[in-house]
């Protein structure tokens, strides 16, 4: 067929109302969608939305001092390339930036404090000393004795040692066998709450690994109540969406 840009364009938007998308990057689904949509039945046969209120979910993340950069959102109005550089438009990074991990843990009563490792890494000992004696207390103090611990399927929580301190010291927790690899989609850090510390830091200030750190938790304290409740919330939500969908990914 023998037709110009402009036109197939014009018979997009106009006559067939069409707009175009982005395509957009997620983890490629494979024998893991019967494992999610196991452990989705699993837990909306067991849990209530109630007792889900009462879960501690974890996660960890790295943050360096490259910050965060959306190139789609930022601009800078000039009359030339060069004009728009010296107003600020290129956006430096550094190879191998300075960065540190953050663990944390989140409930309907709201967040734990973080835990910062800055030499980046974490074992099984490390997450035992440093981590659970924090979830632990944490859970306590904002739900009670009776609640239930998540987390996911990293080599320091699958541990038989950490599993063990586990068992010895929650009344519930989800096990290594449980929760379903490659299910970010199901992780209220994963699918909102790191986005939202991240905007709330103020990454022009961030030049050291200490100013990181004080960022960091200064920033934790900032995310709005209403926003922890309702990626808890969203938690019972995906799981219901994984079930109907029959495991496909929940953006």
């Amino acid at each position: 067929m023998n037709i110009s840009k402009s036109s197939i364009h014009r018979i997009l938007r106009k006559d067939l109302g069409c707009f175009p998308d982005k395509k957009i990057k997620q983890p490629k689904l494979t024998m893991f969608e019967k494992r999610t949509v196991k452990f989705s039945n699993w837990v909306l046969n067991n849990y209530t939305k109630s007792d889900i209120t009462r879960w501690l979910f974890s996660d960890e993340k790295y943050f360096d001092l490259n910050g965060i950069y959306n190139n789609q959102n930022d601009r800078i109005w000039a009359i030339s390339r060069k004009e728009a550089d010296k107003r600020g438009a290129i956006y430096e990074t550094t190879k191998f930036p300075v960065k540190v991990m953050v663990w944390l843990g989140v409930c309907s009563e709201g967040l734990s404090v973080p835990v910062i490792f800055e030499d980046e890494s974490m074992d099984a000992q490390r997450y035992i000393d440093e981590v659970l004696p924090i979830a632990l207390e944490c859970g306590n103090e904002m739900l009670g004795e009776h609640r239930t611990y998540q987390q996911d399927g990293a080599r320091p929580r699958i541990h038989y040692l950490s599993q063990k301190w586990c068992v010895g010291h929650f009344s519930s927790f989800i096990s290594k066998d449980r929760w379903p690899p490659n299910s970010s989609d199901l992780c209220p850090f994963d699918y909102s709450l790191w986005n939202e510390l991240a905007k709330l830091m103020n990454w022009k200030k961030i030049t050291t690994k200490e100013l990181l750190i004080q960022e960091i938790k200064h920033s934790v304290k900032k995310i709005e109540k209403e926003k922890i409740l309702n990626s808890v919330n969203d938690f019972t939500k995906r799981l219901r969406i994984i079930k109907e969908t029959g495991g496909e990914y929940v953006r």
